[in-house]
C-alpha cells in the first residue's frame, strides 16, 4: 500500500498514551498504509479506541472505520464525560491488578466482579455476556478488537484510581450493601441466626450485622470501619458536586 502523509492533532487528555517524545507535541506528522483505518492509526500510537470520543477529519466527524486520505488533518477527541455505560447502573469488570479498586467499589454499593487468576479472554469474554466496563492498566487488553466496552485505569494508587472511575462514569452509590469479597448482596442478620458464629467480644461490642446472602460471610462496624467510613464519605463528596 502507497505511504500517505498525515496530521494528527491528538487531545492534550490523551496525550498520556502516547510514546514519552511525543505527549509535548501539539501535531503529529505521520506517514502511514493508505489503506489503514484511524483504528488501526491511533491504536499503534498507543491510544485505546475505548479513551476515544469524537474523531474528525478536515473538521468533519468520522467513524473509527474511516480511512484518511493525503493530508488530512485527524483531531482525536477526548470522552464526553460522564461515560455512557452499557448498562444503568454501570456494571463493571476488573483485572487481577485491581483488586483493592474492586474492594472499594463494592464497599460503594457498585456491582464489580473480579477474580485474581483470570487470562484476557475469558475476561473479554465475561465483559461482553454481562455487558461490564472491564477495567485495566494494561493497553492491549482494551485494544482487542472483539471488546465491547473498557476504560483505562491511569494511576497506580488505589485512591486516584478510584476518584478516575467514579468522575468517569459517575455511578450511583449503595454503600454498605455489596460483600467486598464475592460481590453479592448483603442483608440484615439478626443476632440470634449468626451468635454461634462470633467471638464473644464481638457479641458485646456490636449490635448491628450484616450477611452475604451467597458467601454466608457476617460483616460489623469493626477496627477498620473509620478508614472504610471515610471513604464512603469522599466518594460521596466527589459525586454530589458534579
Amino acid at each position: 500500500m502507497e505511504q500517505v502523509p498525515l496530521t494528527l492533532h491528538v487531545a492534550p487528555p490523551l496525550r498520556f498514551f502516547l510514546p514519552s517524545r511525543s505527549r509535548n507535541q501539539d501535531t503529529l506528522r505521520i506517514d502511514h498504509d493508505s489503506g489503514s483505518s484511524l483504528v488501526h492509526i491511533v491504536q499503534s500510537l498507543g491510544i485505546p479506541l475505548t479513551e476515544v470520543g469524537r474523531l474528525r477529519a478536515n473538521g468533519r466527524d468520522v467513524p473509527p472505520t474511516h480511512r484518511p486520505g493525503p493530508g488530512e488533518r485527524i483531531d482525536v477527541e477526548p470522552l464526553a464525560l460522564p461515560q455512557q455505560a452499557p448498562t444503568d447502573p454501570p456494571r463493571f469488570l476488573l483485572d487481577v491488578h485491581l483488586g483493592t479498586l474492586a474492594r472499594r467499589l463494592r464497599l460503594l454499593g457498585i456491582d464489580t466482579a473480579y477474580d485474581n487468576d483470570r487470562d484476557d479472554p475469558s475476561l473479554v469474554a465475561q465483559a461482553n455476556a454481562e455487558q461490564r466496563v472491564l477495567l485495566t492498566r494494561d493497553r492491549g487488553l482494551l485494544c482487542r478488537r472483539n471488546l465491547v466496552s473498557g476504560a483505562h485505569v491511569n494511576s497506580t494508587r488505589p485512591d486516584e484510581q478510584l476518584r478516575e472511575v467514579l468522575q468517569r462514569f459517575a455511578p450511583g452509590l449503595r454503600p454498605w450493601t455489596r460483600c467486598p469479597a464475592c460481590n453479592s448482596v448483603l442483608v440484615p442478620a439478626p443476632l440470634d441466626e449468626i451468635a454461634r458464629s462470633l467471638e464473644p467480644g464481638t457479641l458485646a461490642t456490636q449490635q448491628t450485622f450484616a450477611r452475604c446472602v451467597t458467601c454466608d460471610r457476617v460483616y460489623w462496624p469493626g477496627a477498620h470501619h473509620s478508614h472504610l467510613a471515610r471513604i464512603v464519605h469522599q466518594a460521596e463528596q466527589l459525586l454530589s458536586t458534579r
